[in-house]
């Protein structure tokens, strides 16, 4: 039989924004989350506090003309991206495809992609995966996905191997500023 769901409180991070401090559910404005900026990968609210989502991750992105969300890579889990505003450029399977305000984007476990911001001006993406105990990743060596700095140089299934010439999100996170998306969406 469910229960009753308790709200979780909302707590100030570090950077300034609010997290979920606890289980339970809540509510929380994009502007008042907790965001941050790095050069590399773009502005992201993450919406998580200590507590992981244990089935789905969920994100928003703004990625500025040029700025990659990730390295080009395949994974053991679905994801969807839905363009919120802007363009952005979707590298799938070795294929290049232009996204606009309003595009939805599937990508089935096993899929190789990544996201490019591209266009004007900055680019909102709204970000969902499946969630594992346990993700395996594969990043291919793609020409096309090089062409816009999101390749690796040769085939790796480790994660620290194909972030090693530049910043991955980890290291980002820890030398990242607040930002808030208020104002860009």
């Amino acid at each position: 039989m469910l229960g009753k769901v308790d709200e979780a409180p909302l707590a100030r991070t570090e950077t300034g924004g609010l997290l979920p401090d606890g289980a339970g559910w809540f509510i929380v404005n994009v502007a008042e989350a907790s965001a941050v900026h790095t050069e590399r990968l773009g502005d992201v609210v993450t919406f998580e506090g200590g507590q992981r989502f244990p089935e789905f991750g969920v994100n928003l992105r703004v990625l500025r003309p040029g700025q990659p969300n990730a390295l080009y890579h395949r994974e053991d889990a679905q994801e969807a991206f839905l363009v919120v505003k802007g363009e952005c450029l979707a590298v799938v399977e070795g294929q290049e495809r232009m996204l606009r305000t309003g595009d939805f984007f599937f990508s089935p476990a096993g899929t190789a992609h990544v996201l490019v911001g591209a266009g004007a001006g900055p680019c909102v993406v709204l970000m969902v995966g499946t969630r594992k105990d346990s993700r395996t990743f594969l990043y291919p060596a793609s020409e096309v996905a090089a062409r816009h700095g999101a390749s690796v140089e040769r085939d790796t299934d480790s994660q620290e191997e194909a972030y090693a010439s530049s910043p991955g999100w980890a290291e980002a996170r820890r030398s990242a500023t607040r930002t808030t998306l208020g104002p860009i969406l």
